[in-house]
């Protein structure tokens, strides 16, 4: 279902010290809302394990190919989708309930990365809600390494998610519920090479959006951060109903 979206409200600042940011609904996992507040910390709480070398290091992939393993539906191509794959399933990960499609991906998981997206319009989107869904537990800085984008930006994103707590699991905060879910997309832009997707984000009767850059590299879809350490662009409240996105499903 494809709506049509209505004006919303986009706060300023860095974005790591935006209320929208802090109280989106679960994105990256690292903050809560419905009850908590989970604030940021310097006293090791978001140290992680040393990154291991995974199916996206640069030595794990043939040049122009996939990692070995990957396999997905890439039959629609640079198609830009209508509607959601019929195979969504809902899963948590993390904090957060988050969509995933065995023809679209991810389609593997190797250790704490969830990876293989379908190099297609909605391969993207799926890659654009899961990766930064897996950021908030001890292994975020594996994920980071495997699928984010090298680069300044990279360095940036990791030395800020250093010092915010983790969070492994929902029974971390308050009610052991999810925060919030992703409930739809869009597609601003897309090459076979770069994507630009819009998220949709619930929690309770409120809705956030945000929108995240990706890469096609190695062989998967990767978030492009922005110089400062972004992952996605300011999140902002919707004012009204939803519109502009095609939704998961229920």
């Amino acid at each position: 279902m494809i709506l049509t979206r209505r004006r919303r409200a986009e706060e300023s600042g860095p974005y790591w010290k935006q209320r929208n940011w802090q109280l989106s609904a679960g994105f990256l996992g690292l903050v809560v809302l419905l009850g908590g507040f989970v604030a940021l910390k310097s006293d090791g709480d978001g140290a992680s394990p040393a990154a291991s070398e995974g199916p996206l290091s640069s030595g794990s992939v043939p040049a122009g190919g996939r990692p070995p393993g990957c396999h997905t539906d890439d039959d629609m191509g640079n198609m830009m989708p209508k509607k959601a794959p019929k195979d969504i399933s809902w899963h948590t990960f993390g904090i957060t309930r988050v969509p995933v499609s065995v023809s679209a991906g991810p389609t593997r998981t190797t250790g704490p990365v969830r990876w293989c997206f379908a190099h297609t319009p909605v391969g993207a989107a799926l890659a654009a809600t899961v990766i930064p869904s897996q950021m908030s537990g001890a292994h975020w800085k594996t994920i980071s390494q495997q699928q984010v984008v090298a680069g300044g930006g990279r360095d940036m994103f990791e030395f800020q998610r250093s010092i915010i707590r983790n969070i492994d699991s929902a029974a971390q905060r308050n009610g052991g519920t999810s925060v919030g879910s992703y409930t739809g997309f869009s597609v601003n832009s897309y090459t076979s090479d770069t994507a630009t997707i819009g998220l949709l984000l619930r929690n309770g009767q409120s809705y956030t959006t945000t929108d995240i850059q990706l890469r096609w590299d190695h062989g998967d879809w990767k978030v492009v951060p922005d110089g400062d350490g972004s992952l996605h662009t300011p999140v902002t409240t919707l004012q009204g109903s939803p519109s502009g996105y095609i939704l998961w499903g229920a």
